[in-house]
């Protein structure tokens, strides 16, 4: 059977699979479901996919359908009747702001954790089979790239118990279902997130030494086929097929995608709410003469592209902010699977050569020189694509308008994490400091569009990227003052609220925190790993 081949079953067992975890597959849940979404009865949108069952989706459909039409019908009141709602976790955590933020953030780590549950009919959890620390908030489940920067911590608080966990839970997920996705619910079984897999095994190398990599070399390249799935699907042409792009001059690049076209369940008041906006506004070519069933098809195919710009958006992690905006600053220029991003590039080229070290760990020269070849093959690419030669910095690059898209971000600091050796850094260091430092940190973009991956907001793991990218390059200076100033925004908060935040304001030092997409949340996994991690930093 053919990659090709297998990975459409994959993708279509993983749709099956949260149609039925969404009641796809139970006449007139749906319509049940929409209704509930759109009467916004929780002020989260991802309250009611997290819920669990109390009846079987089928009963509780009848039920639905006999009593929503009485005069006393409440919504709200049937959806409580009829569901759980999620475990609130930390309900009865109190900080104790007279510690160290230190202290602070190792009492969370048992906070944070969740056990093995058994799996609960009905709910859109993903049961794991070992421990692992999540987000916080309203994030009660483990999300891929999260984990990477919660990891940082749990080095530096001497928990690689956690950590071994926590890869082998990622492990489990690439063996059982071909990748990690964006997180361990059934909603999230089309996408990924940025690929951090390989880094993660690089922290516990640290520990447990070289024989890491050769360990989990098989998901490595597990998790390498996945995000190159199609590849051979491609013609000689420039053209693009789910997450592979073949570039004008033939080269093979990734960029963000999602299996599904449909509003996020999620975020799915959202997601309609956007796309109207959108097509409101919008004119749609019609042909002549088309039928009323014509065009609302062609109208329902836009819609569909809309949807599949902001999960792509989601698997980027970056949701959302101005670099997929196709204007620079509207969410309804949203363009996301037109872009090849230079952050999700560098971390593939960072993949590459991983699994080329543990084949060379292991032996075998000829597997990786074709890994290493690979890896080279995309540093040209990156540099002749993603590289603004003009403003000396790495952007993003538009395939389809053949152009870099302009929008700077702290995702140009990528390949100097992941040593790519390309680039100058002596001018991106210069535009760091002129353009990006802020009293707080670094910001992530340069516009203020009211997204929350947008200015003013400084995010953890950008602060350690963007550090890390510029002390390996021999900027310590620099680095340390971005360092500093994090530590020093993060502290504050702490001291001032009692909370470690998901997110700050890097420009206004007097908030609490960064405002954005839904309401600030507490916590916070990889604010505390980064923090606890640039903390032990000299």
């Amino acid at each position: 059977m053919s990659c090709i081949s297998k990975y459409t079953i994959l993708v279509v067992l993983l749709i099956a699979l949260n149609q039925q975890a969404i009641g796809q597959n139970v006449a007139g849940y749906q319509d049940f479901f929409k209704t509930v979404q759109l009467a916004a009865i929780f002020p989260d949108s991802k309250t009611f996919p997290d819920c669990t069952p109390k009846y079987p989706l089928a009963e509780i459909v009848k039920k639905y359908q006999k009593q929503h039409t009485l005069p006393d019908f409440g919504l709200k009141e049937f959806v409580l009747a009829n569901y759980t709602l999620p475990k609130s976790y930390s309900s009865d955590f109190t900080s104790d702001t007279s510690k160290s933020a230190t202290e602070h953030i190792i009492s969370l780590w048992d906070v944070l954790t969740r056990k093995p549950e058994k799996h609960i009919p009905g709910s859109s959890l993903v049961n794991l089979p070992y421990q692992y620390v999540v987000p916080g908030g309203r994030f009660g489940e483990i999300y891929y790239w999260d984990s990477y920067f919660t990891m940082l911590g749990l080095e530096a608080s001497g928990r690689t118990d956690l950590v071994q966990h926590m890869i082998d839970n990622f492990a489990f997920l690439i063996d059982t279902i071909g990748f990690i996705p964006n997180g361990n619910r059934t909603y999230y079984l089309t996408r990924s997130q940025p690929p951090f897999f390989a880094l993660m095994v690089g922290i516990l190398a640290n520990t447990k030494g070289d024989e890491t990599y050769s360990k989990y070399l098989p998901q490595l390249e597990k998790e390498y086929a996945f995000w190159m799935s199609g590849t051979e699907k491609l013609g000689k042409q420039s053209g693009a097929f789910r997450r592979v792009v073949r570039m004008q001059g033939g080269e093979i690049l990734n960029r963000y995608w999602d299996d599904s076209a449909t509003p996020r369940p999620e975020a799915y008041k959202e997601d309609v709410a956007t796309a109207d906006a959108i097509l409101k506004n919008s004119t749609i070519p019609m042909p002549k003469k088309a039928s009323k069933a014509s065009q609302q098809f062609i109208i329902d195919q836009k819609r569909a592209v809309i949807y599949r710009h902001l999960r792509a958006a989601a698997e980027s992690g970056w949701d959302f902010c101005n670099r997929w905006f196709k204007d620079g600053n509207s969410m309804e220029t949203i363009h996301t699977t037109d872009i090849i991003p230079v952050d999700l590039n560098a971390l593939m080229y960072n993949l590459e050569m991983t699994i080329s070290k543990a084949y060379t760990l292991k032996g075998n020269a000829q597997k990786a020189k074709s890994y290493q070849d690979a890896a080279e093959r995309r540093k040209q690419a990156v540099l002749m694509y993603c590289w603004d030669k003009k403003a000396q910095y790495f952007t993003d690059y538009d395939f389809i308008a053949r152009q870099t898209t302009q929008t700077f971000s702290l995702a140009g600091m990528y390949p100097f994490f992941v040593h790519m050796n390309i680039g100058t850094p002596a001018t991106v260091a210069q535009r760091i400091e002129k353009d990006f430092l802020r009293d707080g940190g670094v910001l992530t973009t340069l516009t203020n569009t009211g997204q929350q991956w947008d200015a003013p907001n400084g995010w953890a793991p950008l602060q350690w990227i963007t550090y890390k990218g510029l002390k390996d390059n021999g900027y310590s200076e620099l680095a340390d003052k971005i360092k500093n100033r994090w530590i020093s925004n993060n502290v504050r908060v702490y001291k001032q609220t009692g909370k470690m935040v998901e997110k700050y304001n890097v420009t206004d030092i007097t908030l609490k925190a960064g405002g954005g997409e839904y309401p600030v949340q507490d916590g916070f996994g990889w604010s505390n790993g980064v923090l606890l991690r640039l903390l032990k930093e000299k």
